[in-house]
């Protein structure tokens, strides 16, 4: 019997494989401005949001940009250039959520992405009906590495930190997963190098992880 009562998945790369057509489309955007992000990894995004990385982006010119506008701006061009969600759905997605909700697992999301493109991912992929509890990004101060977005869902499914799994695959989304007292595990990344090492278990998928419960 698992000791788990809660699981929260984190949604880019554990639910839905975004993360190349993110940093694509990022990069088309700021070519746009004539602002390089050729001083900067991949990594460097990954399981944040653009909040957090405008100071890394622009260094020195950071003062001389209205960041607000630009942030604006930006999240207009993601509006205007939507992801096909439900296209990049990993495979054993909806089947292990369908697993984990018969079993009655309370189930929750928590992104660091923009709250109306979460939304639209759990609508266009059929997801939204899983989770009790969906959060995102624009609902906190900080983003992840900071562990409130999980402490806040926890605390809304009404579960303790050693009654809850986190599903992650980031190292800012395992750090805040781990620093709020709760179980994580990942899922593997084979492309772009990430630091995994905090998280208690890694598996290649989420259906290797339905079978550990």
């Amino acid at each position: 019997m698992s000791k788990f009562k809660a699981i929260i998945f984190d949604m880019d790369g554990v639910l839905i494989d975004t993360e190349p057509y993110y940093y694509t489309r990022r990069q088309t955007f700021l070519d746009s401005k004539g602002i390089s992000i050729a001083h900067l990894s991949p990594l460097d995004f990954i399981g944040g949001n653009m909040k957090q990385v405008w100071y890394m982006i622009l260094r020195g010119d950071y003062d001389n940009w209205d960041v607000p506008a630009l942030q604006a701006e930006y999240t207009q061009y993601k509006l205007d250039h939507e992801i096909p969600y439900d296209t990049l759905l990993f495979s054993d997605a909806k089947s292990t959520l369908d697993v984990l909700k018969a079993e009655g697992y309370k189930l929750g999301l928590a992104s660091s992405t923009i709250k109306i493109e979460i939304i639209r991912a759990m609508k266009l992929t059929g997801l939204l009906p899983y989770f009790e509890v969906v959060l995102s990004g624009d609902d906190f101060e900080e983003s992840k590495p900071n562990p409130e977005i999980y402490q806040v869902a926890m605390t809304r499914l009404n579960v303790a930190p050693e009654e809850t799994l986190v599903i992650e695959d980031s190292e800012k989304g395992i750090a805040a997963g781990v620093d709020s007292g709760a179980t994580v595990w990942g899922i593997k990344d084979n492309v772009f190098g990430l630091n995994q090492t905090r998280a208690a278990k890694l598996f290649d998928n989420l259906t290797q992880i339905v079978k550990q419960l």
